[in-house]
């Protein structure tokens, strides 16, 4: 079946995400710079949120681009991950109005564990739809980078009980990880519009 419904409904979906994520920020009462400091956390849990959930939405529109055709278990693997994408404004938010305190710092690092873990999902079963010569299989290949990734927020869940701002610190950097879309998918395309 075309792939061209599943896009459509995840960009929407990761574009109400955003939508909701913005509305949490309050406005303050008051006209100086004092007034700001409050919001500081929800600022820098919003930045950071928008930063993954724009990850995500990249990642997703190029692995798409090198999917010819979906089916009913790769429909299901998408909504399983819009379903843990779905959270992260819920988690961002308790994080960010508890100044990065133990427990929500800890549930953030869950759900996006389960965001990686969902994406993992959806990217396989796309492989195996697409079968051996699968452009996407070739791009990725072991995946050690998507691996390393899993083993730091793994890391940063029971982190987050010893001191928040590691488990933080390492979200940052899997964010700034896969930052940069995923250039192996395009290298794997372009190759193969040589090849043809």
């Amino acid at each position: 079946m075309p792939k061209t419904r599943l896009e459509a409904f995840s960009d929407g979906v990761i574009a109400i995400l955003i939508t909701i994520m913005v509305l949490e920020l309050k406005v303050p009462v008051g006209g100086s710079w004092d007034v700001l400091r409050p919001l500081l956390p929800t600022f820098l849990a919003y930045v950071l949120s928008f930063i993954y959930i724009g990850i995500y939405w990249s990642n997703h529109h190029h692995m798409l681009y090198a999917t010819d055709h979906v089916n009913g278990g790769i429909l299901w693997a998408n909504l399983h991950l819009l379903f843990w994408l779905s959270l992260i404004p819920f988690t961002t938010s308790w994080m960010g109005q508890n100044h990065f305190a133990s427990l929500p710092t800890a549930i953030y690092g869950v759900d996006l564990l389960c965001c990686a873990l969902a994406y993992t999902l959806l990217q396989q079963l796309i492989i195996n739809c697409e079968g051996a010569d699968s452009p996407l299989r070739a791009a990725v290949k072991d995946d050690v980078k998507g691996k390393v990734c899993l083993c730091l927020y793994v890391a940063s869940i029971p982190l987050a009980f010893v001191s928040p701002r590691i488990s933080d610190v390492l979200y940052v950097v899997v964010a700034g990880v896969w930052l940069v879309p995923d250039t192996r998918i395009e290298r794997q395309l372009a190759a193969r519009s040589v090849r043809h």
